[in-house]
């Protein structure tokens, strides 16, 4: 996932802690400090990264006056900082190598740095000539995550997308407000996952009796047209429409999936299935709307009770679907209009959203192999 960080140094205690105030409420949790840090420690639960031995995250080769210019030496492997990196690993520390990049010697250290440290600092004067790509690619199978040191949200943006994968984050210097929450609006679009949806027609449905129904209350509101991805078969699952809709019988609760039974299996994030059963409190799971667009959402309550239930099949191009859900008014699968649509007033020949997915599954992660769910 694409992270961001922070760092407001040079700026007066009240507006440094605007900034990291805003940032942590814009879900940036890393702050990057080295005159304040024990003010900003009491801002909440945050990692410090910074060059203080007491440190979340070490930075090396950044003083608190801000240089991150580095002096070669004729031999890479001669470099200060390679040494104290090696040591502060030798010691289990987590850390982080600054370098700013305005010569290729300093390309090439810096790969050295990447070989070794935890997270990799890159400064450079102009991010669409500077050669982050050879140092991506460099680093491509190494275990350190690349982060661009960034002024603005357009640099920002160059960084994170340059090459297929672009850095896996970048360290924002903001010059306001707004560039910190335009920053993390657009990490959370770039990792929400998408997911192609299809419309497979109702080819049966009946009562089944009664079975342990999982109910799902998350910490987000739903709109209309948005719910979670469940079904009997990994293969294929419905989308399940949230209570976000009022009913003559209960007031709408749009925090809240009444998902299925406890064997149905509900998509997290990464392309996961998790059983209905395991889902407890603090988990992720993915809310989606009727586009198949996704958001990351934390569960906040799980309700297991025995309800009445009901059998859903329906099939595309062939492809044969199950899941089920309790017999309820207030439960309802989306169609192929995008409009929600009540379990007791389906019938055969409607249209529902659907995500197929012919891989197999092994503990929940996608394979290819062949599996048969029935």
């Amino acid at each position: 996932m694409k992270f961001a960080w922070i760092m407001a140094e040079g700026k007066n205690w009240d507006t440094k802690k605007q900034y990291i105030t805003t940032a942590l409420e814009s879900g940036i949790d890393h702050i990057v400090d080295f005159t304040d840090t024990e003010k900003i420690t009491k801002l909440g639960n945050l990692t410090l990264v910074s060059n203080l031995d007491s440190a979340d995250i070490i930075l090396v080769g950044k003083n608190s006056e801000g240089d991150g210019t580095l002096t070669i030496p004729k031999q890479l492997t001669e470099s200060k900082d390679l040494k104290i990196i090696s040591n502060l690993k030798s010691k289990g520390k987590t850390v982080a190598a600054y370098i700013e990049i305005s010569s290729k010697q300093h390309e090439k250290l810096a790969v050295k740095l990447g070989k070794i440290a935890d997270y990799l600092i890159l400064l450079g004067k102009d991010w669409t000539v500077i050669p982050l790509e050879n140092i991506i690619a460099d680093l491509q199978g190494d275990n350190v995550k690349i982060i661009a040191s960034v002024n603005s949200f357009d640099e920002a943006k160059i960084a994170l997308e340059t090459l297929e994968y672009g850095t896996d984050g970048v360290l924002l210097k903001p010059s306001n407000i707004s560039q910190i929450k335009k920053v993390a609006e657009y990490i959370d679009k770039l990792d929400s996952e998408q997911y192609s949806l299809v419309p497979a027609t109702i080819t049966r449905i009946d009562p089944v009796g009664s079975g342990d129904r999982v109910c799902i209350d998350t910490c987000s509101i739903m709109k209309i047209g948005e719910g979670m991805l469940i079904g009997s078969y990994s293969q294929g699952l419905f989308l399940v429409h949230s209570e976000s809709l009022e009913s003559e019988y209960v007031a709408s609760r749009p925090f809240r999936v009444n998902a299925g039974p406890v064997h149905a299996y509900i998509m997290t994030p990464g392309n996961k299935t998790r059983y209905l059963s395991e889902i407890e409190t603090g988990d992720e799971i993915l809310t989606v709307d009727s586009e198949g667009n996704t958001k990351t959402t934390v569960v906040g309550r799980v309700k297991i009770e025995k309800r009445p239930i009901i059998l859903i099949e329906a099939e595309y191009e062939g492809f044969p679907i199950k899941t089920l859900l309790q017999n309820a008014e207030t439960i309802r699968l989306v169609q192929e209009n995008k409009k929600p649509k009540s379990v007791e007033e389906l019938e055969i020949g409607d249209k529902v959203m659907i995500y197929l997915d012919k891989s197999a599954r092994h503990f929940g992660m996608a394979i290819k192999e062949t599996i048969i769910e029935k």
